[in-house]
């Protein structure tokens, strides 16, 4: 005689997901076609988050449209990164003209850090709570005003004022432009969105000291802040009148894959559910009244007052101190914080050693060292991005359809191998006094790889692990990344005078190995780790929960 086990009722279910939903752990891909989702096409990739039938939601945006607004802001990233690391060709010149010293330009460099991480905690509350697009629009403004003041310049007083009004107003490019990618795009387009976001401040910041190298020798170092002012100007001009805000308040992610759960459970438990109550309603409540689609003057309003973060003002600057329990968006602030102390490394030693005996470059040839920048960082930008996207499908379908925040963390050894091997050609080649093409061509670009791929695959591991504290993290990571790039600029001159450039190098060595390769620590245990914060990423999931 053979028993029947009774079905599992709906309410066991929803206990046992609850139970076993780990943030940051989603199902990717529909490996049997029978989920109830919106997929991307006719493949089998799932839709994450799903689109809500609001007409006005920018996950609903054609592909055309998407592009266009994420041209504009890669151009505005683009500029930024040159307005705030273009002026390593022009350092001699201003040692002559300001009568200063290299140590005292890079002061004025770290605290240009200083207020990048500044505008991180103060432009992306305002950004949350008023919309996007106002902030984009002012941080253009800031930018007009403070190369203006660079371009009049006739005290290093001035350059501090240059410094402190373009890195505040290039904080938006650090941060921001991060979550205007997660507002448009989907999570299997994310890695190479903000790869193609992270390629933009570095080949901003290599391009702009090549192309100011020669107009320092033809024009004079003054109208390199001229022509910012002339770009800017011309930015501001198509954000005002094409720019549209991306803001949008979205139900948690948890619903949406607790919905799919679900649907695999239920099937697989002979329960039948109805359906109704799938993932399109799990997602997102319907409403029986949908808003109208806005007119062209609606979608250029300056301050959104209907998709906006309704939470009080100080909450929302305050939320990032809660970001200090997710171990990921600590750890990615730190090994973002070391990838730039490469970029800040390059732009505060370049002139002081290219321009003089044994290379004697010109400000224009100091400049051209860039390019093996840009051709590392070029390649990092696919390594990081559409290829660890691939890659990250590809090991989500070998496991059953669900990704693992944990598979993209694979992709950095490679960039902590090369990144390291750059360093040591980059610092012992220049102590040595070998051909250029080694420190300045081949170590600039192994740099350069590391730097473009690395920070990417950091910033979209964290994003992945805790998306519905999107925001407070990245504000964390960044402050974190500015910090420690100030905290570096600040040190390397006197570094470099008390310890000299070998043993600089190799101490620089073995940070860029002992952080990148930490990356180990979370392939084995992130996880856990994600595990052990599910109850506090839940109870703060709640944006009405400060403390």
């Amino acid at each position: 005689m053979t028993s029947i086990a009774p079905a599992k009722t709906q309410d066991e279910i929803a206990a046992e997901v609850d139970q076993e939903w780990i943030p940051g752990t989603v199902h990717l891909v529909d490996v049997t076609n029978s989920l109830n989702v919106k997929h991307n096409g006719e493949s089998d990739v799932v839709l994450i988050p799903q689109p809500s039938d609001d007409p006005n939601d920018p996950l609903r945006w054609s592909k055309k449209k998407k592009y266009f607004q994420f041209g504009i802001l890669w151009f505005w990233a683009f500029f930024t990164a040159v307005a705030t690391n273009w002026s390593g060709p022009a350092w001699t010149d201003w040692t002559v003209t300001f009568n200063t010293t290299y140590t005292k330009l890079n002061d004025t460099s770290a605290v240009g850090w200083c207020f990048l991480g500044i505008g991180c905690l103060v432009l992306q509350p305002l950004a949350m709570k008023y919309g996007r697009r106002g902030v984009y629009i002012f941080a253009s403004l800031c930018q007009l005003f403070g190369n203006v003041v660079g371009g009049k310049a006739s005290s290093l007083a001035n350059m501090y004022g240059c410094n402190i009004m373009t890195c505040f107003a290039g904080a938006p490019c650090d941060s921001l432009v991060q979550i205007s990618t997660t507002d448009v795009f989907f999570q299997h387009e994310r890695a190479n969105i903000i790869s193609l976001f992270t390629f933009a401040l570095y080949s901003g910041s290599y391009l702009g000291p090549i192309c100011a190298g020669y107009i320092v020798e033809s024009q004079g170092w003054r109208w390199c802040f001229w022509w910012l002012v002339i770009f800017f100007g011309i930015i501001f001009g198509i954000q005002v009148f094409f720019m549209e805000d991306s803001t949008f308040v979205r139900h948690e992610t948890k619903k949406q894959e607790e919905a799919i759960m679900t649907q695999i459970r239920s099937r697989d438990s002979g329960v039948i559910i109805n359906t109704e109550k799938d993932i399109n309603v799990a997602v997102e409540e319907k409403s029986e009244f949908l808003p109208q689609k806005r007119s062209y003057k609606q979608k250029l309003t300056v301050i959104e007052r209907e998709y906006n973060d309704k939470r009080p003002l100080y909450i929302i600057f305050l939320r990032p101190l809660l970001a200090l329990r997710l171990p990921a968006f600590v750890w990615g602030g730190l090994v973002y914080g070391v990838q730039v102390m490469w970029l800040s490394l390059i732009a505060t030693t370049q002139s002081e050693f290219f321009s003089y005996a044994p290379y004697n470059f010109s400000s224009a040839a100091t400049g051209d060292t860039y390019f093996a920048s840009l051709i590392g960082t070029f390649i990092g930008t696919f390594w990081g991005g559409s290829l660890s996207d691939k890659f990250v499908a590809w090991k989500a379908r070998r496991n059953g359809g669900i990704l693992e925040p944990e598979f993209r963390l694979w992709f950095i050894l490679l960039p902590a191998v090369i990144n390291s091997a750059g360093l040591l050609m980059y610092g012992l080649g220049i102590n040595a006094g070998v051909h250029w093409i080694l420190p300045g061509g081949f170590g600039m670009a192994f740099m350069g790889f590391g730097i473009g791929s690395a920070g990417a695959l950091t910033i979209t591991y964290a994003l992945d692990c805790y998306p519905d504290m999107q925001s407070e993290g990245l504000v964390l990571m960044l402050f974190l990344r500015n910090m420690i790039g100030m905290g570096f600029t600040f040190a390397i001159q006197p570094w470099l005078d008390r310890d000299g450039m070998a043993t600089t190098t190799w101490l620089m060595f073995m940070l860029s190995m002992v952080f990148n390769f930490s990356s180990l620590i979370f392939v084995r245990w992130g996880k856990d780790f994600r595990k052990v914060t599910k109850q506090f990423y839940v109870k703060y999931s709640d944006k009405d929960i400060l403390f």
